[in-house]
């Protein structure tokens, strides 16, 4: 006899409709903690029970983003009981297939990422689920409608969802124009944060009308308020995720490295490291944005990220843990990426002293002239004419991810923090004369950098 599973998930709203909804294309969006991501994940796991042999895609723009976030919902909430009982089992992937949730009747749920699609994008799907469908191109969304012609199920779905973006967004457009059925999605629909009778629960008290309601400017209206809005007064409104925002590649050994550091504790501590190409492109390709943490660990935490284990190291045989530096010293680590040739730095004087102790390196005060430094980063967000950018940024750029920051939804990286740099028009203070305050850690360490090449002297990083 076959054991009974019991599984209960009463959707609502939005999320009732997404799951009876048969269109070809649909997109749940609203703002965050609404479920949208819980709804579209129960939908794939119930037709894969109910449809023996139906094959369904998860994907998103990184594998690293979706295994942080999809994976989890889908680990946690949503096939737990099924896992459990062996009817659900994971397969990690081999030379011919892909990653995947198998079923016991045949049914398969492929997780992947859209900056490694060859083996998830190699064969046919019924249904594909796209998490946070804002960081695709449209390119990106028309590729997974191509796939969608397996032909199990009686109708072939692209599922979506995602936060609100700028009304300009072409899923935005292309949701106007009648080509994707949008369902938006209310914080009264999550049982997590709301009763029955849209009152809130304890945990809805704290996480929407806590932090979410807190939030400010273009980051409230978005992710509390739901509404596709640009932000008013936003200074880097050139910048595009679908055009400066680029898939990881190999970076020539032969490009100059770039560092740059904004200091802070309770406030962000930011590192970027950058790369230049022989035309004078800039591309991040690692940063840091940490709170609640001392100069000494960021800079061991910063050299681990460029170093590899070759030898015997210092872990472990004092209190403080790995002494990074020395092991440099000593060969146990080797840098796996050229050294950079320079470091500049917010003028903090004791914070540059410790950074400089323990990164073996020195460092040079970035250049604070707001104004020209906002200038030279907007000139190179600029179509030169050409079609290519002076500046990008490399996916999965972020080296370690700030849960305090992210729980706060405050910004946890360069790319989430763009949107919300706008100009500080308080006090009668005139538009586009000075920069609001205000979460603005990783724009002022992109501005260090860009000012360093386009404004300054062109330093050589010495070692200590």
């Amino acid at each position: 006899m076959t054991a009974v599973i019991e599984h209960v998930y009463a959707p609502r709203g939005s999320a009732r409709t997404v799951m009876e909804c048969r269109d070809d294309e649909v997109l749940m969006a609203g703002p965050a903690g609404t479920g949208k991501s819980r709804a579209c994940i129960e939908k794939l796991h119930f037709m894969a029970l109910s449809t023996p042999g139906v094959r369904l895609l998860m994907v998103r723009k990184t594998l690293v983003s979706l295994t942080s976030s999809g994976l989890v919902t889908y680990q946690k909430f949503v096939a737990k009981e099924s896992i459990l009982a062996g009817h659900v089992k994971w397969f990690g992937g081999s030379s011919r297939e892909p990653a995947q949730w198998k079923y016991s009747n045949g049914s398969v749920i492929v997780v992947g990422g859209l900056d490694k699609p060859v083996k998830i994008m190699s064969t046919e799907y019924d249904v594909i689920y796209v998490q946070e469908a804002t960081e695709l191109t449209l390119d990106d969304w028309e590729s997974c409608t191509s796939r969608l012609r397996s032909g199990v199920l009686s109708f072939q779905q692209l599922l979506a969802d995602c936060n609100p973006d700028r009304p300009t967004h072409w899923l935005k457009i292309r949701c106007d124009e009648g080509k994707t059925r949008m369902l938006e999605s209310r914080h009264w629909e999550n049982p997590v944060y709301y009763n029955d009778d849209r009152t809130p629960t304890p945990a809805g008290l704290a996480y929407v009308e806590g932090k979410l309601k807190n939030l400010s400017g273009v980051r409230r209206a978005r992710l509390y308020e739901g509404k596709w809005v640009s932000a008013e007064g936003m200074i880097y409104d050139e910048f595009d995720t679908t055009i400066h925002w680029i898939k990881r590649f190999d970076i020539p050994e032969s490009w100059d490295r770039w560092w740059a550091v904004d200091f802070g504790f309770n406030h962000p501590f930011v590192w970027q490291a950058w790369a230049e190409d022989p035309d004078g492109r800039l591309y991040l390709y690692r940063e840091l944005q940490m709170t609640n943490r001392l100069v000494e660990k960021h800079a061991a935490v910063i050299l681990k990220a460029v170093t590899e284990v070759v030898g015997e190291t210092t872990a472990g045989k004092d209190a403080s843990g790995d002494d990074v530096l020395k092991d440099i010293a000593t060969g146990a680590r080797e840098w796996t990426e050229p050294q950079p040739r320079g470091i500049v730095c917010d003028h903090d004087a004791e914070g540059r002293g410790t950074l400089e102790l323990h990164l073996g390196m020195s460092t040079t005060p970035a250049h604070k002239a707001v104004t020209e430094g906002i200038q030279a980063v907007q000139a190179r967000l600029k179509d030169p004419g050409d079609g290519k950018r002076r500046l990008y940024v490399l996916q999965d750029s972020l080296i370690e991810r700030d849960e305090v920051l992210a729980d706060a939804k405050a910004p946890t990286c360069l790319i989430e923090e763009i949107p919300g740099y706008v100009w500080d028009t308080s006090n009668g203070k005139k538009l586009k004369e000075q920069p609001l305050k205000e979460q603005d850690d990783g724009c002022d360490t992109m501005r260090y950098v860009v000012a360093e090449r386009d404004l300054g002297a062109q330093p050589d990083v010495q070692w200590l």
